[in-house]
């Protein structure tokens, strides 16, 4: 389970002060897949950053599973698998030397290791390639073994940072199953992207960040109640108008 409490990130810096995440909260259970969406500059990814332990939070907490990030980020860290299309490969190491070296560095013993890696091979269908050095594969290969790598220590927690971007509709079509699986197995899965529609289909609940702010929160039929908008495309450009409204005042 994911618990974010009036999360903050403030950065100052050569005159300037920005506030990209101000007094963000929610939760995601077990089991549920939960957007986090936006737009480009939302705060998504900073928030991320703030759940894994990379970036210590202004004012307020998130918690992994009960562990606090700012008090026993190891803990977090190795209960968490992340997802981005900025990691990349090791290119000379082969697919089963990566993965079997990231469950060393989770501390996952070495048979849960390679049970494990079994099991995802099967999943991703990466046995034809597991032992050709990842600078050989393909796109859509390196993509299945940078899926496997998040799961290869059986997280509990999965945090997905705009996983479809650059991707081809067979390559999202990819990303779609993995997360169908995660929560399937039940997983907390959070999905950070500005694909409004994309998200739409398959996340349980959403959360709209706008200037760094929770503009919605809930179910898209709650979201709906709401607003009196039928899709999260119509809410965000309603919240764009009222800020130049506003500006503009």
């Amino acid at each position: 389970m994911i618990s974010v409490v009036q999360l903050t990130k403030r950065f100052s810096g050569g005159g300037q002060d920005v506030l990209a995440v101000d007094r963000v909260s929610f939760t995601v259970p077990r089991g549920e897949v939960y957007g986090l969406l936006g737009e480009n500059g939302a705060g998504k990814t900073t928030t991320l950053r703030m759940i894994l332990g990379l970036l210590e939070p202004s004012s307020g907490y998130a918690e992994v599973e009960g562990f606090r990030t700012t008090e026993s980020p190891d803990e977090v860290k190795s209960r968490i698998g992340l997802v981005s299309t900025s990691a990349g490969l090791y290119q000379w190491l082969t697919p089963r030397e990566m993965l079997l070296f990231f469950a060393d560095l989770y501390g996952t013993p070495p048979v849960v290791a390679q049970k494990n890696l079994a099991s995802l091979a099967r999943m991703f269908q990466m046995e034809d390639y597991l032992d050709r050095r990842c600078a050989t594969l393909s796109t859509g290969q390196k993509q299945r073994v940078n899926l496997a790598r998040s799961l290869i220590h059986d997280p509990p927690v999965l945090l997905l940072d705009e996983p479809t971007r650059g991707l081809d509709v067979l390559g999202s079509k990819v990303i779609f199953d993995f997360i169908a699986a995660a929560r399937d197995a039940g997983k907390a899965v959070v999905l950070s992207t500005h694909r409004l529609e994309e998200a739409e289909g398959f996340c349980d609940r959403f959360g709209l960040l706008h200037r760094g702010r929770m503009m919605h929160e809930g179910t898209l039929a709650e979201l709906q109640a709401a607003t009196g908008l039928s899709t999260l495309t119509e809410m965000f450009l309603r919240g764009l108008a009222s800020d130049r409204e506003a500006d503009a005042a």
